[in-house]
């Protein structure tokens, strides 16, 4: 019993021994090099700055399309790409440089279309998906939206 003992502790240590040999072996400089590379460039990361984060339409008439432009920069230190941009329902359309590099510094624009439809206050969201550190950003556009007849309802009715 203590042979095996004694032969299975001097096998571990000439297992070990050996294997951290091999280890130290096996390490390349132009792998140590890379690395470093792709972790500095992790680091750089964009930052999506809006211009505004809502837009308020005001009061319009049931029907009648409407579209604002969101102008956002990428003030961090990394590409800024956009991978999507959804908004809460169908009536909602966002324009966007899908996939497309934005340098640091550089801007670009959002182009947002309502088609009007609803009634009373209306608020939509449109859910901006992108490569910065908190991966979304959202944009919310609002109107008070009156029937087709003409009567105003609401904020602008005497």
């Amino acid at each position: 019993m203590k042979k095996t003992v004694l032969i299975a502790a001097m096998f571990s240590v000439v297992a070990f021994i050996s294997c951290k040999e091999k280890a130290s072996n096996k390490i390349k400089s132009e792998n140590v090099a890379i690395a470093a590379e792709r972790d500095e460039a992790a680091k750089a990361l964009p930052i999506m700055s809006f211009d505004k984060s809502e837009h308020d339409f005001g009061s319009i008439t049931q029907g009648t399309p409407q579209e604002t432009v969101f102008t956002f920069t990428n003030t961090g230190t990394g590409p800024l790409i956009i991978t999507d941009a959804k908004s809460s329902c169908g009536c909602t359309i966002p324009e966007y440089p899908k996939n497309t590099p934005i340098a640091p510094g550089d801007s670009g624009k959002m182009k947002v279309k309502f088609n009007g439809s609803g009634q009373n206050q209306v608020t939509k969201t449109i859910t901006v998906t992108a490569n910065t550190e908190k991966k979304s950003e959202i944009l919310r556009i609002k109107a008070f939206v009156n029937p087709k007849d003409g009567a105003p309802v609401g904020p602008t009715a005497h």
